[in-house]
């Protein structure tokens, strides 16, 4: 992070996370371009959002990533990259793997090439995802009371390491893995200051859930709506949940110190604290909404892992990252919020319970 005065680009920056950047950064005192071709519903509010915040400080350029041209033009006038676009799930990836490719890889490669053809070191901040791990289906797992959990100690305490073979699985899973060995590889052969975050799942304000994609808060909009949730497979899936804004941190410290991490990739996630079955999320929530969830199960979806929890040490030491936001506080919170946003009641047990 340096003094540089050049707008800082967002690449999907009228998503979930890509707004929430784009709002720390524009709070910092730095102009943002958010590029976003507001191809998913309910995305404008987040614009509306940031405009209402920033004003002027927030460039909108309404374009896909796949246009060479329009993005490189922006990418050019960057200080700072980061690429949150992206086709982001795993149902959508299966119907139509020719679009998944075009847009996660493809686009990531025009984002590389306009970054490297202006011969300046420009951070560029990937959104990676811990699908490049696989389904672990290679892991023996233990069936818990607090759901699937590995059998070997040293990773049920710490989680899935940045060491762990690359295993990528389904057209999502190949697409964002391959656009992830991209942005290592342009820092290795050409020397673009990049690093990559492979996220777990992260929930929070602004984020519109659907089933595909921000299941933390599909599920609390569902309950709120007093509407059915489908649990694919048994429903004892674990995974560690990380709120936004400690994500935020986590991007804003990769930007800082990209001259020490450029080359590298974090597992980015809760951790084993904010690790959680989806039914034990369910009993959380239908305690905080005042009402028991209405689930019924489907079969098991392609590529799911009974269990991911990541293993945020590397993270953490190198970056400087504090305690992550305690997972039932977070999810109390991001309540409250979709309950207002909505104009929906919500149960007597507050933020602060639990």
């Amino acid at each position: 992070m340096s003094a540089d005065r050049r707008p800082i680009l967002v690449t999907g920056g009228a998503g979930f996370i890509g707004c929430n950047i784009a709002d720390r950064l524009a709070r910092m005192g730095h102009d943002v371009i958010v590029y976003d071709a507001l191809a998913r519903a309910g995305v404008d509010r987040n614009v509306a959002w940031l405009k209402e915040r920033h004003g002027d400080k927030i460039e909108l350029i309404v374009a896909d990533v796949r246009d060479a041209d329009t993005l490189g033009s922006a990418a050019r006038r960057a200080g700072a990259v980061f690429h949150m676009a992206a086709q982001v799930a795993v149902t959508t990836s299966l119907a139509d793997p020719r679009e998944d490719f075009d847009i996660n890889i493809g686009g990531t490669f025009n984002l590389l090439e306009a970054v490297r053809q202006t011969g300046a070191p420009v951070p560029v901040i990937f959104a990676s995802t811990n699908k490049v791990y696989g389904d672990l289906i290679d892991l023996d797992f233990d069936a818990t009371e607090h759901g699937y959990l590995p059998a070997d100690a040293d990773l049920r305490a710490h989680g899935i390491g940045e060491a762990r073979p690359l295993d990528f699985h389904t057209p999502y899973g190949c697409s964002k893995g391959a656009a992830d060995q991209y942005v290592l590889d342009y820092a290795r052969s050409f020397g673009v200051p990049a690093a990559v975050l492979r996220m777990s799942c992260i929930y929070g304000e602004r984020q519109m859930g659907t089933e595909d994609q921000g299941w933390v808060a599909h599920f609390l909009i569902r309950v709120l709506e007093g509407r059915a949730i489908t649990l694919y497979g048994d429903g004892q899936q674990v995974r560690d949940i990380l709120e936004v804004q400690d994500a935020v941190d986590a991007y804003m410290a990769v930007w800082r110190d990209i001259d020490t991490v450029a080359g590298r990739a974090f597992n980015l996630g809760g951790g084993p604290g904010n690790a959680v079955s989806l039914r034990t999320l369910l009993d959380h929530i239908g305690r905080l909404v005042g009402g028991a969830p209405d689930i019924q199960f489907d079969d098991w979806r392609a590529g799911d892992q009974r269990y991911f929890v990541a293993d945020t040490r590397a993270a953490q030491a190198t970056l400087g990252l504090g305690a992550p936001t305690p997972w039932r506080e977070g999810v109390a919170r991001l309540a409250h919020w979709l309950a207002a946003e909505r104009g929906l009641p919500i149960g007597a047990e507050q933020v602060a319970a639990q």
